[in-house]
């Protein structure tokens, strides 16, 4: 016999489960307002260019407008902070780098965030490698051996331009991995160092994609290896470092989303699950590589032990090289 009671007591129980299944239907609609990525560099620059591109992609299949907002200053570090402040509601991304999650705990004091605790990886989408170029007609092409070979027969002689930290980090690596005593020559910007390369004023630099690949293309540049593990159809013909006597060599940038610490796994795995769609696409992978981008995906997973390695990486090079920032 069903009684008030019972009938008031089911109202009840179906209210409560209601409720208790309030915030999962929620977090089930993600995303009901626009996503908002923090750039923590200027806009123009390489990891804006591919967080728009890539955000473009994004909004077709999340339905949603996606904000690429530029938080640039101290090496990435002011909008690295400001994502890891922002509330973990699933709204707002970082495009972080090799920089901001890797190496700049070694480079800088008081960051204003701790990358290994305040962020969930999300998704790894892309390698920068770099490139060590000349114009000095005596060095083979594609010839690191040969390279390594006259650094050593004429310690500290040979000059090499280096415009960026990851750039400094690249060439510490090389020298100490190679056994190639060459002289580092730091620059503000690559502007200046492809200057000087090819105007003659030092024999090689160690650059972008990027930055290089126009001045290799004309044949004013000769591409002696790309730091890659393995070749890049970016530079085609271009062999890796690891590939020439050097084994293992493999220092690169990469760019990867993470989102604050304690953002929704499932939230989480969306969003990367959208990203491999992204990069699944022809147009942007094309596209992705005319920024000199080597499309590479990686899930939450794969990512967090990725960017726990580079940080031991990045962590001992830039101590034992002695590497501060200007």
């Amino acid at each position: 016999m069903i009684t008030r009671r019972f009938v008031l007591h089911a109202v009840a129980m179906a209210a409560g489960l209601t409720a208790a299944a309030a915030p999962a239907l929620a977090q089930h609609a993600w995303p009901e307002r626009p996503i908002r990525i923090i750039v923590p560099y200027a806009a123009g620059q390489g990891a804006d260019v591919l967080t728009r591109l890539v955000a473009q992609e994004l909004q077709k299949t999340l339905g949603q407008p996606i904000v690429v907002e530029n938080r640039a200053g101290a090496g990435g570090n002011i909008g690295t902070a400001a994502v890891a402040k922002a509330p973990a509601d699933g709204y707002t991304f970082l495009l972080g780098t090799n920089a901001t999650n890797a190496a700049n705990e070694f480079l800088y004091t008081g960051l204003g965030f701790n990358p290994a605790r305040d962020f969930e990886s999300v998704a790894m989408i892309g390698l920068l490698p770099m490139v060590i170029s000349t114009t000095q007609a005596d060095l083979k092409t594609n010839g690191i051996a040969d390279l390594v070979a006259r650094a050593r027969a004429r310690p500290d002689t040979l000059n090499v331009g280096l415009p960026s930290t990851t750039a400094q980090v690249v060439f510490a690596q090389f020298v100490q991995q190679a056994q190639a005593p060459l002289f580092a020559v730091k620059y503000k910007a690559s502007g200046q160092s492809m200057t000087d390369v090819l105007g003659g004023q030092i024999p090689l630099v160690i650059d972008t994609v990027t930055a290089s690949r126009a001045h290799i293309a004309s044949g004013k540049l000769r591409a002696l290896g790309i730091t890659s593990l393995k070749a890049s159809d970016m530079l085609p013909g271009v062999l890796p470092v690891s590939e020439q006597g050097v084994a293992g060599f493999d220092v690169v940038a990469w760019d990867a989303f993470f989102a604050p610490k304690g953002t929704p796994a499932d939230i989480v795995k969306k969003f990367s699950d959208h990203l491999q769609q992204a990069l699944a696409q022809a147009d942007t992978r094309r596209r992705m590589m005319d920024i000199g981008v080597e499309p590479l995906f990686m899930g939450p997973r794969e990512l967090d032990a990725f960017v726990k390695q580079e940080r031991t990486k990045w962590g001992a090079i830039i101590q034992s090289a002695g590497i501060r920032t200007e």
